[in-house]
C-alpha cells in the first residue's frame, strides 16, 4: 500500500529514506522513491516507525497507516538554524533560544544599530549524547501549528535556554557559531519596558513571516495549503511558475502560517556591514533592509523605541506616548486592529505617521492566537480589475476586506513599475520636506541605493501612488521616474486633529538613506518637524 510521503523542511521529496515499520514484534523495512513516496507491504493500523537518511536527522514516530490518507513524514536536514521564542519581547522579559545544530555551537548576543555591537556571550552548547542538539520536526504541515523545537528532551531546569532581554530597545541578533565554522544569525526584537523616546519604529515581522517558507509554505509558496504530494521540481509543479499570470492567490480561504519557526531569510552574514550592498534577494526588503534605517537614525542622533507589528496588534505599543510612528521598507500585512488603532491616533489624536516603504498595509491578516496568522489574500489578481458593490474599483486586498490603505497612507500599491527602480523627480521644490536639499522643480534625487535585487534608485521594487481614495488634501512632493508611469509618489497631508502623514511609497527608500544625501536630508526634515 501507499503509506505516505517523506519530505524535507522545504516540503521537497526525499528519495532513498530508509523506513522501518514496527508492530507486534514484526518489522518491515522499505525505502522512499524519487517522489518521496513510501510503499510498504503492511496492513492499515498504528505503527512505530524509525526513519532516516544521510544528511538528515533520524527520528522515531508513531503513526497510523490508512488506505485512503497518505501520511506525511518530515525530516530535518543537517544544518545550523535558530530562532527566539517569543521573537518580540519587552526589556527585562525572557525568550528561549531554539537552535538546531548537529555539532557543538557557541551563541552570542549582538545589537544591530549604527554598527554591530557585541553585547555578551550566551555560552557554548552541546550534550553528552551524539547529535543531541539536533532538533526534531513534527510530521505533517507544521507551518500551520508550530515547529515544536525544544519540546523533546529539553526538560532540565539546570540547563535552561532562556535569555533576558537587555534594557536598551532595538534590533538584536543572536549569532550561532558551529564548531566546524558554520554560522547562522537570527533576529530578536526588544521593545522598551516603558516608552523612552518620542519615536516608535515598527519591525515588519508580519511581512517577515509572510515570506518565510521554512516548513515548505509561505504566503507565496502553497499559500492556501499543501498539495497532496511534496515537490519534485518547482518549475514544473508550483502554480507560481506554471500559471501564465504568475497567480499566487486564487482561493478565498487560506490555512494559517505560524510565527513559531526559524526565519532563514532574515539571516545576515557575519561580515555584512551597515553600508554594504544588500545582496540577498530577500534581505533587500526584510530585516536586513530595515536595519539600514535603524543604523541611519542612530548615526543622525534620532532616538527611537523599537517594536514589532505583532506587539502593535496586541495593543502593546502605547501610541499616545509617542509623537511619531515609523513603518518602513515593506509593511505589507496588517490586521484591521492595527490599522484602525493607528488611523484613529493620526486622525483623532494628532499622531504623526512616517511611511518609509512600499506596498504597505496591502492585505489583512487575522491572528488565531499568539502565533498562528491567517493571511486573507482572497481571490486576487493584480492584472484583473475587481469592483466594489457601488461600482468603484477595489485598490487592494485590504480594500476588499476593510478599506483602501490610501485612506491612511495617502498612497496605495499598484502593479505599474513593479520590479524596477529609479530616482525621484521633484514636483514641489518649495515644500518644507525638501528644505536644505538644494533641489529645484524637475531635479532628480535618490540615485544611489544599496538595494541589489532591484538596483536603480530610491523609487523601486514595489511602488505606491495617490489614488481616488487618498485624502482630499494629499500633497504630491515628488514622483519616481520608473518606466510605465510606475514611480512612487512622495506625499504629505495633515489631519484636523493636528496629525500628519508622510509617505514615500517605495520599498527601496531605506536602502538609499545611508548613501543618498537627499534621501537622508528629506527623512531627517520630516523627523525633526514631526517631533518638534
Amino acid at each position: 500500500m501507499l503509506v505516505g510521503y517523506v519530505s524535507s523542511e522545504r516540503y521537497v521529496a526525499i528519495p532513498d529514506v530508509l523506513l522501518e515499520f514496527r508492530r507486534s514484534g514484526a518489522v518491515v523495512t522499505v525505502r522512499s522513491t524519487i517522489s518521496g513516496a513510501v510503499y510498504a507491504d503492511i496492513e492499515p493500523g498504528e505503527y512505530e516507525v524509525v526513519l532516516g537518511r544521510e544528511g538528515f536527522g533520524s527520528k522515531i514516530v508513531t503513526m497510523a497507516a490508512a488506505d485512503d490518507t497518505p501520511y506525511h513524514f518530515r525530516l530535518l536536514s543537517d544544518c545550523l538554524l535558530g530562532y527566539m521564542w517569543p521573537r518580540c519581547v519587552r526589556s527585562g522579559d525572557t525568550s528561549e533560544f531554539r537552535v538546531h545544530a548537529v555539532e557543538e555551537y557557541e551563541l552570542q548576543l549582538w545589537r544591530y544599530g549604527q554598527e554591530k555591537e557585541f553585547i555578551r556571550r550566551i555560552g557554548t552548547f552541546d550534550e553528552h549524547g551524539p547529535r543531541a542538539t539536533m532538533q526534531i520536526t513534527p510530521d505533517g504541515d507544521y507551518t500551520q501549528t508550530g515547529i515544536e523545537w525544544n519540546k523533546h528532551g529539553y526538560h532540565s531546569k539546570a540547563l535552561t535556554q532562556f535569555v533576558e532581554a537587555p534594557d536598551r530597545s532595538g534590533l538584536y541578533y543572536l549569532h550561532a557559531h558551529g564548531k566546524s565554522g558554520s554560522f547562522f544569525s537570527f533576529p530578536w526584537v526588544v521593545a522598551p519596558s516603558t516608552p523612552q523616546s518620542q519615536i516608535a519604529v515598527l519591525a515588519s515581522d508580519l511581512t517577515w513571516n509572510a515570506y518565510n517558507s521554512f516548513g515548505g509554505r509561505s504566503n507565496y509558496i502553497h499559500a492556501d495549503c499543501f498539495p497532496v504530494t511534496p515537490t519534485v521540481n518547482s518549475r514544473l509543479e508550483l502554480k507560481r511558475y506554471t500559471q501564465v499570470e504568475h497567480r499566487t492567490y486564487d482561493k478565498n480561504e487560506y490555512a494559517p502560517l505560524t510565527l513559531d519557526r526559524p526565519e532563514p531569510y532574515n539571516h545576515i552574514d557575519l561580515e555584512e556591514g551597515l553600508t554594504d550592498p544588500i545582496a540577498g534577494r530577500q534581505g533587500c526588503h526584510l530585516a536586513s533592509a530595515e536595519w539600514r534605517l535603524l543604523g541611519w537614525m542612530e548615526q543622525q542622533g534620532f532616538d527611537y523605541d523599537y517594536y514589532s507589528e505583532t506587539q502593535l496588534h496586541f495593543d502593546q505599543v502605547e501610541l499616545d506616548n509617542y509623537k511619531v510612528l515609523i513603518i518602513s521598507t515593506h509593511p505589507e500585512y496588517w490586521s484591521r486592529e492595527m490599522y484602525f488603532r493607528v488611523k484613529e491616533w493620526v486622525f483623532e489624536r494628532g499622531g504623526r505617521l512616517m511611511y518609509l516603504g512600499g506596498n504597505g498595509i496591502n492585505c489583512e491578516v487575522e491572528f488565531l492566537d499568539e502565533h498562528r496568522i491567517v493571511y486573507h489574500n482572497t481571490d486576487w489578481s493584480h492584472s484583473e480589475t475587481q469592483l466594489k458593490d457601488d461600482g468603484g474599483e477595489l485598490e487592494s486586498r485590504f480594500d476588499k476586506r476593510v478599506e483602501s490603505e490610501a485612506n491612511l497612507l495617502g498612497v496605495v500599491f499598484s502593479n505599474s513599475g513593479i520590479m524596477t527602480a529609479a530616482p525621484y523627480r521633484v514636483i514641489d521644490a518649495d515644500h518644507w520636506t525638501l528644505d536644505g536639499t538644494g533641489l529645484s522643480n524637475g531635479d532628480t534625487f535618490g540615485t544611489n541605493s544599496l538595494h541589489m535585487r532591484v538596483p536603480g534608485g530610491a523609487s523601486g521594487h514595489e511602488t505606491d501612488k495617490i489614488s481616488v481614495q487618498s485624502p482630499d488634501n494629499v500633497h504630491l512632493v515628488a514622483k519616481g521616474i520608473n518606466p510605465g508611469d510606475g514611480g512612487a509618489d512622495i506625499v504629505h497631508f495633515d489631519t484636523p486633529s493636528g496629525g500628519e502623514v508622510f509617505s514615500v511609497g517605495s520599498i527601496t527608500w531605506p536602502a538609499s538613506i545611508l548613501v543618498d544625501q537627499a534621501v537622508g536630508q528629506i527623512t531627517a526634515n520630516v523627523i525633526r518637524r514631526f517631533t518638534a
